[in-house]
């Protein structure tokens, strides 16, 4: 019954959202998130936690401004997404613009494949979307919502333009075919990883759980890694930025994985640093300090061995 009414709301406010103005869509938006900055204590400590972790000698004030502001970004982002997914392909190009589109154009020349790197950061479900409208469809690795209506509903938002949404099974060998017919993946680097093949790179200085399938796929395959990033420019109108494709290794690096995965992590950390209150801080980043067991072979086999149990390995 709460899965249901939590799908009602919503499918109310996408009914809203459609036929509200541009400004009133904002605004409801940030009061929904200054609305859970008063009411969600947990949370709220989360990010201040996590905003004292990445910036120690700011002052509690500035800090707690951040978060507020956090909050309502992630309230904004919800209501646009839900209205943004209402728009046909040409009103939503219209609202965007492009930085750096050639250089993932340049990318896919290579015809290797393209990972596409971001993280909960600014509007990265919008920049999926128009992408697929600007340059070409995408396959989005996504983990499956706990509500299956709500997770149904996003699903056709995220598929609307003719992206793909990949979930945990058959993720690898889904993955290798997509870069191997040239396609494009668009992967999020920024969420804790409670597995043995998590591996442990800076973040903030200090160790962050990350996944390393970006830097595994990326060796294994020679697809470039191309960070992106969408940030609001005001008005309802964003810019899509695409970063410089991140330098591999060199060949003779005794721990590639490690590094590639450091490098795609610095960028994103230096796009929070300058834009704070566009990051997910609610979300528990650091939960340890230790070593995890790397693994990247193991995360091939065991991948492998998922896909094994449910029949897709040919």
């Amino acid at each position: 019954m709460r899965h249901r009414l939590e799908y009602l709301i919503v499918r109310l406010l996408i009914a809203l959202v459609r036929v509200m103005p541009g400004p009133l869509v904002r605004a409801g938006g940030t009061i929904l998130g200054l609305a859970l900055y008063g009411i969600d204590r947990g949370h709220r400590r989360i990010a201040q936690r996590n905003l004292t972790t990445a910036f120690p000698t700011r002052r509690p004030a500035e800090r707690r401004a951040i978060a507020r502001a956090a909050f309502a970004h992630f309230g904004r982002l919800l209501f646009e997404l839900l209205r943004f997914g209402t728009l046909s392909p040409a009103k939503m190009l219209a609202r965007v613009e492009f930085d750096g589109e050639e250089r993932s154009r340049l990318a896919y020349a290579q015809g290797r494949g393209v990972l596409f790197v971001t993280g909960h950061f600014g509007f990265w479900e919008l920049q999926a979307m128009v992408h697929a409208l600007r340059v070409e469809p995408v396959s989005i690795l996504a983990r499956a919502l706990d509500n299956p209506h709500l997770d149904r509903l996003l699903e056709r938002i995220r598929q609307r333009t003719g992206n793909t949404v990949v979930y945990r099974r058959g993720t690898i060998r889904r993955v290798m075919r997509t870069l191997q017919a040239g396609h494009g993946v668009a992967v999020l680097i920024d969420q804790h990883i409670m597995s043995r093949d998590a591996i442990y790179v800076d973040f903030f200085d200090r160790p962050a759980a990350t996944t390393p399938a970006v830097a595994a796929l990326a060796l294994r395959t020679g697809a470039p890694v191309v960070p992106v990033f969408a940030l609001p420019l005001g008005g309802g109108r964003y810019r899509m930025i695409y970063e410089h494709p991140i330098e591999p290794p060199r060949a003779d690096s005794t721990d590639a994985v490690r590094e590639l995965t450091q490098r795609c992590t610095d960028v994103l950390e230096m796009y929070v640093r300058r834009h704070p209150e566009l990051w997910l801080w609610m979300h528990r980043r650091w939960r340890d300090n230790g070593p995890a067991a790397d693994g990247v072979r193991g995360m091939f086999l065991s991948a492998e061995q998922d896909e094994a149990d449910s029949g897709i390995v040919d």
